[in-house]
């Protein structure tokens, strides 16, 4: 079945806080032929999700478990800490680790934040998503630290976040299953890694209109056509025949 071919898809998931809408219009750009259909999955089910062939690559927070997966590291995003906007850290411009010793700190269990240890005080029970983390921190009952793109997937009018520079940083990278590298998925990869679409490393070929016109080849000299050739030693300025 080749790219244009009807029925054919490449699936793209993605977890929270992750934004693809930019290398979706490029595909899409690129490859009309083919639609993609975006996945949307939380962090904890996206490895599982793309072994069981559910998706043909995703978008994860790193630390997985690679084993059998191809990963390409992408960014990396700030940490912050949420708080409620009446909460003495809201008077800062950024925060330290140290900073939230007194504090209770949720750690829900679809954290992607590799802790070697743990800022501030255990809160009292671990919130099985980020989403129920921050609906505790605008009960009043802890602070989250989370990247910046979930802190802004979850903002709330009560709520409000300071950059923690010291604490570490989650990174974004695209991953899919190594036995599963696919021609759609390197067409994918080009695209994240910014390739053109006539990159020599890009698989899409640009089409017959793309190609620089080429020059008819010239005719060779016709000999016993019936002029005589000029020898050189008389192609001189001012010479005319006689």
């Amino acid at each position: 079945m080749t790219d244009g071919e009807p029925g054919r898809v490449f699936r793209l998931a993605y977890v929270p806080g992750v934004t693809p809408a930019k290398w979706v219009n490029v595909w899409t750009e690129r490859m009309p032929g083919v639609p993609i259909t975006l996945v949307a999955v939380p962090a904890a089910e996206v490895v599982g999700l793309l072994r069981n062939g559910g998706a043909d690559a995703g978008f994860v927070r790193l630390p997985v478990d690679r084993d059998g997966l191809s990963v390409i590291p992408l960014y990396v995003e700030t940490t912050v800490v949420m708080v409620p906007k009446d909460h003495a850290m809201a008077a800062a411009d950024e925060v330290a680790i140290a900073d939230l010793i007194d504090d209770e700190v949720f750690h829900p269990l679809d954290d992607t934040i590799e802790w070697t240890v743990r800022p501030g005080l255990p809160a009292f029970t671990r919130p099985g998503t980020t989403a129920d983390a921050v609906e505790l921190v605008a009960a009043g009952t802890g602070i989250l630290l989370v990247p910046l793109s979930l802190a802004r997937l979850h903002h709330r009018r009560d709520l409000t976040y300071r950059p923690v520079p010291d604490a570490p940083q989650s990174q974004v990278a695209l991953t899919w299953p190594t036995d599963a590298t696919t021609d759609l998925v390197e067409d994918f990869i080009g695209i994240v890694r910014g390739r053109t679409v006539n990159s020599s490393r890009g698989r899409t070929p640009a089409s017959p209109a793309e190609k620089p016109a080429q020059r008819p080849a010239q005719k060779p000299a016709q000999h016993g056509s019936g002029r005589r050739a000029v020898p050189a030693s008389r192609k001189k300025k001012g010479y005319r025949p006689r």
